[in-house]
């Protein structure tokens, strides 16, 4: 039986990690801005709205046992498919205050209360390295994420750290890409409209086994490492 604390668990990737490990029988401990819909004895569950930096850590302090195993910190945001230039500020903030800003309070509380973490996966994204068009601070956020790993590395010695790219996972975010976006002003989309209802792009119940298997494959690799799941399952 494993202890695992993840973020961002009431819909999506988060959700379906969730649901795989309360069916191994693990204790997981989440937080979230929303409920979590699943209610089981081995899950510890906290609201959060992580854009509210102040209040994490009295969640943390209520929530979190002295040991984990697993440390997946998946909560994020996309924010619009736009031009930098039009992105307003507020937007950048919001972006990076959830995406960046709520996993360093909660690594930098996890180091301070010495609690004794094996693994953290950071949830990155290939947007983090391409540089595509419209996808402004979320790429940036990323991008701020694979470094986060690589400089943690130092503080953590004991942890074995992974900025994580799970590819492409159908979610409410690939509704919104798939569905909303222009992807003549923004090409770098239709690549996701293609995958979109194909094998391509796994419900959450299918990615969330995938990716929980990959999680040991990131051992193999140096701890701060930016690893996506395409290049682990290949390896």
């Amino acid at each position: 039986m494993a202890t695992i604390f993840i973020t961002g668990n009431s819909s999506g990737l988060g959700l379906g990690l969730t649901q795989l490990y309360l069916n191994q029988s693990d204790q997981v401990y989440s937080l979230s801005r929303s409920d979590c819909p699943l209610k089981q004895p081995a899950l510890h569950h906290c609201k959060q709205d992580l854009s509210q930096l102040e209040n994490i850590e009295q969640q943390l302090e209520k929530l979190l046992p002295d040991s984990l195993d697993l440390v997946i910190l998946n909560a994020g945001i996309l924010g619009q498919i736009n031009d930098l230039a039009d992105t307003s500020m507020q937007e950048v903030q919001s972006i990076m205050d959830i995406n960046v800003w709520s996993n360093k309070v909660i690594i930098d509380w996890l180091i301070k209360n010495n609690i004794k973490v094996k693994q953290l996966i950071i949830i990155s994204s290939g947007a983090s390295i391409n540089g595509n068009r419209g996808w402004g601070i979320y790429s940036m956020s990323k991008a701020a994420i694979n470094m986060m790993a690589k400089l943690y590395v130092h503080e953590m010695p004991d942890t074995h750290i992974t900025a994580y790219a799970p590819g492409l996972v159908h979610t409410q975010m690939q509704e919104y890409l798939c569905h909303d976006v222009d992807t003549v002003k923004f090409p770098s989309v239709a690549g996701l409209v293609s995958a979109y209802q194909t094998e391509y792009m796994p419900d959450i119940d299918t990615a969330a086994k995938l990716i929980a298997e990959s999680f040991e494959e990131c051992l193999k690799f140096d701890s701060g490492s930016f690893l996506d799941i395409r290049q682990l399952i290949k390896s």
